[in-house]
């Protein structure tokens, strides 16, 4: 898949000043206060993959740059909506079928106030739909009950910028929801994975389009709201007897214990798979 085109800018010289005008404020979202050792997901996104896609038309060492409505905002009254929305598709350093999305602004993680906002931007459904990204990185087709979705909590992740991990799902997650996949409503209940307890709910669709999984799990799970960063949340592809959907599934997270581990960046349940 080709990376992404960098925006059509307007005529010069107003395109020198909107583009001036774009880069003080990356440069404005790159001067957040930095922790040592735990912003270098963000200092990638938005000190070298916004920077090299607005200038050289290339997101390297991202695999692409998106701003929802169109790049073509940038250059008009919208700006800085549009980089707060917008978002970045980076490749896991630790390589396998692992893509990660980036907010472009600055979000702490899953406990940030911005993802319960009534505006706050659809992250999930956008890292949903890089699914052939992922499958091109399997090198092979997936199908939707074989992929993943997961947040850290701020007790199990090593960056302090909410990323959104995109992967195949583990065999255990995946044979947890086949089990278990009739007893899912749309109201929390409590299933097991892997040894572990989860609040899980279902909600129907092939598309996370205008579903909030964050905002869920805040008004569904009691007490989640009060302490949303000690959370982890995994959305996973399901195929349920009436059609298909996604299980959402959180709990408390300590160290060691966050949602990514039921992921598999190897696609081992994908290869063994009949083709679809």
């Amino acid at each position: 898949m080709p990376r992404s085109r960098a925006p059509e800018r307007p005529a010069w010289p107003a395109a020198a000043c909107a583009l001036a005008l774009v880069l003080a404020l990356v440069l404005a979202l790159a001067a957040a206060p930095a922790s040592a050792g735990r912003d270098e997901l963000r200092h990638i996104v938005q000190q070298q993959c916004l920077p090299n896609w607005l200038m050289q038309h290339d997101p390297s060492p991202c695999e692409s740059i998106d701003i929802p409505g169109g790049e073509a905002m940038l250059f008009g009254a919208g700006v800085r909506r549009a980089l707060a929305a917008g978002y970045a598709i980076l490749a896991d350093e630790k390589g396998g079928a692992h893509l990660l999305l980036i907010p472009l602004a600055t979000i702490s993680g899953i406990g940030s106030p911005a993802l319960l906002a009534s505006d706050a931007p659809h992250y999930f459904a956008a890292a949903w739909a890089q699914r052939t990204r992922l499958a091109m990185a399997a090198g092979r087709a997936l199908a939707p009950d074989q992929v993943a979705l997961a947040v850290n909590s701020r007790y199990s992740r090593s960056q302090d910028q909410l990323h959104i991990h995109l992967e195949c799902q583990g065999p255990a997650l995946h044979a947890a929801l086949q089990a278990q996949a009739g007893r899912l409503s749309e109201r929390w209940t409590q299933i097991e994975v892997a040894g572990r307890r989860y609040q899980a709910r279902r909600t129907r669709g092939a598309s996370l389009e205008g579903i909030h999984p964050v905002a869920l799990l805040a008004a569904g799970v009691p007490d989640a709201r009060a302490d949303m960063a000690a959370y982890t949340l995994v959305v996973a592809g399901v195929r349920f007897t009436d059609g298909p959907g996604f299980a959402l599934l959180a709990r408390r997270a300590s160290l060691g214990g966050g949602g990514e581990g039921l992921l598999d960046p190897s696609c081992a349940l994908a290869r063994a798979a009949p083709p679809h």
